[in-house]
């Protein structure tokens, strides 16, 4: 968030964060700051009111808000962009359906749909949630079938993709 408000102020354009939290890091260099709930439709007709386009800064965060904002003001990267990036299976499919090539990936939703994954892809892989995860959050490493079930667990036995790696 802040390189990108600090290049903002550079060009002589101002900026406007809307965050739920006080200590918001993008909010210390931004121009006006609304400290609101994202979900709040009264704020966000407000906020959108002020801005000429609306950004974010990572994909963790609700659809619902920025497709509302969408309908009032231009929102880049695209609502749709949002909800592709949001879940890793539908991002590798996205990915493989308009020809691009990613790593050897299964979706995984049980302990034993990941025993068989790991049976086709093999291993080192990764696990990773579907969902809210970044960073290495969310990912456990399966250097052999012996650490499936613990891996499973650390990730808190939710829908996950289990991808393989790639040689470079």
């Amino acid at each position: 968030g802040e390189p990108l408000q600090v290049a903002a102020a550079q060009l002589g354009y101002r900026t406007h964060v809307l965050a739920p939290d006080r200590e918001s890091v993008a909010a210390q260099t931004a121009s006006s700051l609304t400290r609101a709930d994202y979900h709040n439709k009264v704020v966000l007709a407000d906020f959108a009111a002020q801005c000429d386009v609306v950004t974010y800064e990572f994909e963790n965060i609700a659809l619902d808000p920025v497709e509302y904002l969408a309908g009032k003001v231009p929102v880049h990267p695209a609502p749709a962009a949002l909800g592709i990036a949001q879940d890793r299976a539908v991002e590798k499919a996205f990915v493989r359906d308009i020809g691009g090539r990613t790593a050897p990936w299964a979706k995984v939703e049980t302990l034993a749909e990941l025993q068989a994954a790991v049976a086709e892809i093999g291993t080192p892989a990764i696990l990773k949630t579907l969902r809210m995860g970044y960073d290495g959050k969310g990912q456990m490493r399966i250097t052999s079938p012996a650490d499936i079930a613990v891996a499973w667990d650390a990730i808190g036995r939710r829908p996950a993709i289990l991808e393989g790696f790639v040689a470079f």
